[in-house]
């Protein structure tokens, strides 16, 4: 069993993902959060606003609403441009990306198993849908192809009422919506999706400067979050792969189950965007410095990552299998920052559930905590290892009388006696550090 197909169980069995609407057959590029992805999600993005827009001076934020003026996807491009090439077989009636064909992909009805295809064709990526009551072409809408549009629209507003000037970001998380052709690799490629992305407006002349130091702030944070450096490098767009707004781009790649893929990108979009959409709104979005007097368009170096993709990245590196007292046991060795419980508490005895209980009740004022007490206390151990809880706290016989607790580290598998009074900020100081 490879490593793609271990992860995608794991995160059936134990609450992580799951198929949308499953008890129908489910719908391909969909997919809903269990209790434990929502809770390894909510860290993720938790992470990331933490580091871009509150430690930061020069970054605010924004949530905007997931359908804009039809006109937006105009002015940015993609009613005219976002298309992928599309060919059908012709036997199997199956539709794929004619530039991501598998050769060793058979046709399942056609002789020899060779498929017939037609000719490529482009499919627009856009999802469509209809405001108000009226059924005719004055209704339609898209579901936003990416968060950053409307970030572009908002840029004079949330500037002025932000106090803020170049150089700036305005930050968002938020869902998006492609119809992709054939999704794919589990979470990685969806036609739902969620964005982490942050504009960073700046005088002309400073572009390539920022874009610098946002390259290294991103792969920094990556690090950070617990990716493995060895599943991490830069790919630099060259002048095939380029954006028609970009000016120089790369993107940060991980090594998944499947390859290596993209993770990142950072662009340097020059004034694209806020020209265009000055052009077909009609609305300056130009700037003028009150210190110099200089009129300008903003340039803008945009940072965007995808959460499912680098939840998936998380579950990558973190996923490990290895032998303890001769047992085999998989474990998650996720971050404790990004772990969906930052402990479990667990009696040693179900007799000993109730002051057990209130040990955890305590703790779940400031953490994220489980309570189990199923099964033998090693099989409890086996099961929060396996979905990345970084401490137990074991209550047993000996607590009610000296007032402590055993707790025992995920990684190691090394015990330490702690006092209860203690417990919190034992386990707040390794999880969420000084």
């Amino acid at each position: 069993m490879d490593l793609m197909d271990k992860l995608v169980g794991l995160c059936l069995n134990r609450g992580f993902i799951y198929p949308s609407s499953e008890i129908y057959g489910g719908i391909a590029g969909f997919w809903d959060y269990g209790p434990l992805g929502v809770e390894l999600r909510n860290n993720l993005k938790a992470a990331w606003w933490q580091a871009m827009v509150r430690e930061r001076d020069d970054v605010v934020g924004l949530d905007s609403s997931i359908i804009a003026n039809p006109q937006t996807w105009v002015a940015s491009g993609h009613v005219a441009n976002f298309h992928d090439p599309m060919v059908d077989c012709r036997c199997c009636k199956r539709r794929f990306r004619a530039d991501q064909i598998d050769p060793d992909d058979a046709c399942s009805e056609a002789p020899g198993g060779e498929h017939d295809f037609t000719e490529p064709r482009q499919f627009n990526l856009m999802l469509k849908t209809r405001i108000g009551p009226a059924e005719d072409s004055s209704s339609d809408a898209y579901l936003r192809a990416e968060t950053c549009q409307s970030i572009f629209l908002d840029f004079k507003r949330v500037m002025t009422s932000a106090r803020q000037k170049p150089p700036f970001g305005i930050a968002q998380v938020g869902k998006a919506f492609r119809n992709e052709i054939t999704p794919r690799n589990f979470i990685f490629r969806s036609r739902e999706f969620e964005q982490m992305e942050m504009e960073y407006f700046v005088h002309p002349d400073e572009g390539l400067e920022r874009f610098e130091a946002w390259r290294e702030t991103r792969m920094g944070w990556l690090r950070g979050i617990g990716l493995a450096e060895s599943k991490l490098r830069w790919h630099e767009h060259g002048p095939d792969e380029l954006a028609h707004y970009a000016k120089v781009a790369y993107d940060i790649e991980f090594e998944f189950g499947f390859g290596w893929q993209e993770l990142e990108g950072i662009h340097h979009r020059g004034d694209h965007d806020l020209r265009s959409h000055t052009e077909h709104s009609g609305k300056d979005q130009s700037y003028t410095d009150p210190d110099t007097k200089q009129r300008y368009t903003p340039h803008v170096v945009e940072t965007s990552i995808g959460v499912d993709r680098c939840l998936l990245a998380l579950l990558t590196s973190a996923y490990h299998q290895d032998e303890v007292g001769g047992d085999k046991r998989t474990l998650l060795r996720l971050s404790p920052r990004m772990a969906p419980f930052s402990a479990a508490v667990l009696p040693l005895s179900k007799k000993l559930s109730e002051p057990a209980q209130r040990i955890a009740a305590d703790l779940r004022r400031r953490l994220n905590v489980d309570f189990d007490a199923s099964g033998s206390i090693g099989r409890r151990y086996r099961r929060h290892d396996e979905i990345g809880t970084p401490l137990c706290v074991t209550y047993d016989f000996d607590s009610q009388e000296d007032r402590k607790v055993t707790v025992r580290d995920r990684d190691t598998t090394e015990q330490e006696r702690v006092a209860v009074d203690g417990l919190r900020d034992y386990i707040e100081e390794r999880v969420l550090g000084p």
